[in-house]
């Protein structure tokens, strides 16, 4: 089955299950997939998704600028042309470029600065708290749903290493977030306060995160 929606073809593919509901998701730019029930019909999903054209359109914008910003480099907030250079020896930066020998040196620089720049926001703000708090250790992972994570049973906080591609700012708020959880476990109007108290500008790093 096929699509058109602005006069652009979309491929739409189905999968039918036992399930009550109907649900539409992009993921790819330039593919409708429709989960639905056995019971529904080609006519019943077409008219489906006339019924959800604009939410659709929508999907498929985001879809797309994710995919352009994946495509590009990102470090603290700024857009870098990758340039590899086969016979150089060292990374260098200058303005908007950076020039490396390969892949796996560029990997190991951004490993090296993630490292040494979330332990001195970690640090940082830590000593800012003026509650008793313990200091877990910090840990850097990838995570495909959080930002951070504050584990009591195993007594570490974990950031995201794609903060790395973010303003520091972002990073500055996920590490009062998770610091504030050593205060407030939860996510009352207390740990909000707390969040607040140290980092003012929480709500415009938090949205930027979300979008």
């Amino acid at each position: 089955m096929t699509y058109t929606i602005n006069n652009q073809i979309y491929k739409v593919i189905i999968e039918r299950k036992k399930n009550r509901n109907s649900y539409i998701r992009i993921k790819e730019k330039d593919i409708i997939f429709v989960t639905t029930n056995y019971l529904a019909s080609d006519r019943d999903i077409y008219q489906m998704l006339m019924r959800n054209e604009k939410a659709i359109q929508r999907m498929i914008e985001k879809k797309c600028q994710k995919n352009e910003k994946e495509e590009k480099f990102y470090y603290l907030g700024n857009v870098y042309d990758i340039i590899i250079v086969p016979t150089l020896d060292q990374f260098d930066i200058v303005g908007d470029k950076i020039y490396v020998k390969d892949e796996k040196m560029l990997n190991r620089w951004l490993e090296s600065k993630m490292k040494t720049i979330f332990q001195e926001h970690y640090d940082y703000y830590y000593e800012k708290f003026q509650e008793e708090i313990p200091k877990y250790p910090l840990r850097i992972r990838t995570m495909k749903t959080r930002w951070g994570v504050c584990n009591r049973k195993s007594k570490t906080i974990t950031l995201n290493s794609k903060l790395i591609e973010y303003p520091e700012s972002c990073l500055d708020y996920v590490i009062v977030h998770e610091l504030s959880h050593l205060v407030h476990f939860d996510h009352s109007k207390e740990f909000w306060e707390t969040v607040g108290k140290y980092f003012p500008e929480y709500k415009k790093y938090r949205k930027m995160l979300k979008d």
